[in-house]
């Protein structure tokens, strides 16, 4: 069989079929097999219907025997074992220099575990994190690859071909670093998308129950904040949902039950945090919404049985739209520093070296959230790549300083009137705890000392020099050892 394809793709699930056709409409003769094989003969015949260049494989041998050599074959399949069974059905079929690369949602520790076996075995491989959805896949995706560096050569030229452009045509796709690096970035994307959607949900909640609009007062808001420094796609399909009426023509979204599912990736990114002891605690309060909405019997009988009396109407609806923006946007702020901290954190602890001005540029289009606001962050890290946190940055302290009084307002607001708004809150308390010179820790390694002997460090010795109190006159000097976990 000729051997004229460019790449092998396998799994023809929405984002593979679309992928596919991305690839094709830049000129990349493109091989596809999928293990219920009927959808092979489904996709040539429908959506890839008059596509010479799309070229159906029965089986994963045949699949390899019509790729141009170094071989370069995709998976875009289910996380976890099945991306494990594809490389061991693909092994017997590949040579030294071949390549292969998982696109899904595969956890970062995966993809350290295949890169290094694949790499005993002369195989490259790649794991790359690809954010957009359907649309983005077909028209252009947010590509963050990682894995073996001597991967990318093979790939770097299709990939930055068909990924999504910033305004001034600058690549959405760069090499973010080895082994488990790219879905890492992805997994963090992917927690900073599960902030961005609760610090949303929240301003829509307080606009609905606290000031009272319906709506299509709010989708006109949306539409104004986007025009603004919120500018983003997920701000701008706010407005669209809000706006979509149905065939009663009532809002769509009124009908939709108040109970919110998940994937894990927003989970794996608050393990993670837990794991490298980063404070990333507004993804998690994110994470921990949507178990809550999960909840919804146990809610609708709580609301009959917790029933309080402490709704603060809203005396000044313009007044309050306006800080609620301001809050949105600081909450975002910190969203987005604590999701670059772990990143931070976990390229020493990992030893990547991660560019992060790249990274921002990366989101910039073609993900789920690209926003105007990410350029920000890249000018940020451009004028200071050993950026500590975004906190420290010249703009964004001056636009978290300036929004500080309207996001206390709308904290207090919606804390007197009974309305949860979990993620702003953390994010306002990070805030506090983060330019605290002096937090209560000391009582609390106290309190570990005087139970358990842990030992503490003091004010007025050099740091790394622990002491322990015998508190209660019977414990001794004996000690625990010193750790942090």
């Amino acid at each position: 069989m000729e051997k004229n394809a460019d790449i092998g793709l396998i799994g023809l699930a929405v984002m593979g079929q679309n992928l596919v056709l991305n690839m094709n409409d830049h000129g990349y003769t493109v091989a596809v097999f999928n293990r219920t094989v009927k959808k092979v003969d489904d996709f040539l015949s429908g959506a890839a219907t008059g596509r010479d260049t799309v070229l159906g494989a029965g089986s994963v041998e045949q699949l390899a025997a019509m790729l141009k050599r170094p071989r370069k074959i995709m998976l875009m399949v289910k996380a976890g074992p099945v991306v494990d069974s594809f490389i061991e059905m693909l092994l017997p079929f590949l040579e030294e220099g071949d390549c292969i690369i998982d696109g899904g949602n595969s956890h970062y520790a995966d993809t350290n575990r295949r890169t290094e076996y694949l790499a005993q075995k002369g195989i490259l491989y790649i794991g790359t994190g690809v954010s957009g959805g359907e649309e983005g896949a077909r028209r252009g995706p947010s590509i963050m690859p990682g894995g073996n560096p001597k991967a990318w050569p093979l790939v770097k030229e299709m990939f930055q071909t068909i990924c999504a452009k910033t305004d001034t045509g600058e690549p959405c796709c760069d090499w973010v670093g080895e082994k488990g690096a790219g879905h890492f970035v992805k997994m963090v994307h992917n927690g900073i998308e599960y902030g961005d959607m609760q610090i949303i949900c929240e301003a829509y909640h307080l606009m609905r129950d606290l000031a009272g609009l319906g709506a299509d007062e709010m989708s006109d808001i949306f539409d104004l904040w986007n025009r603004g420094p919120l500018d983003s796609y997920l701000i701008q399909i706010t407005r669209d949902i809000l706006a979509y009426k149905d065939e009663k023509g009532e809002p769509q979204l009124d009908s939709i039950l108040d109970s919110a599912g998940q994937k894990g990736t927003g989970k794996w990114t608050g393990i993670s945090s837990l794991e490298l002891g980063v404070p990333v605690t507004l993804i998690g309060e994110a994470v921990f919404a949507r178990s809550l909405s999960s909840l919804k019997d146990e809610r609708i009988k709580a609301s009959k049985l917790l029933v309080t009396k402490n709704s603060v109407p809203v005396k000044d609806k313009q007044k309050f739209v306006d800080d609620l923006e301001k809050a949105l946007l600081a909450s975002k702020i910190v969203s987005y520093a604590q999701g670059f901290m772990l990143m931070r954190e976990a390229a020493g602890e990992y030893g990547w070296s991660l560019d992060y001005g790249a990274i921002a540029l990366m989101w910039r289009g073609g993900c789920i959230i690209r926003s105007a606001f990410l350029q920000k962050i890249k000018n940020a890290f451009d004028k200071e790549s050993r950026l500590q946190n975004l906190l420290l940055d010249d703009y964004f302290r001056n636009v978290i300083l300036d929004a500080e009084d309207s996001w206390r307002n709308v904290i207090v607001q919606a804390v007197r009137s009974g309305l949860p708004v979990p993620a702003m809150a953390s994010a306002l308390t990070f805030f506090d705890g983060y330019r605290s010179g002096r937090l209560p820790a000391n009582l609390l390694q106290a309190q570990r000392d005087y139970f358990g002997a842990h030992t503490y460090e003091r004010v007025d010795r050099s740091r790394g020099e622990f002491f322990h109190t015998d508190w209660t006159g019977t414990g001794g000097d004996v000690s625990s050892t010193a750790y942090d976990v």
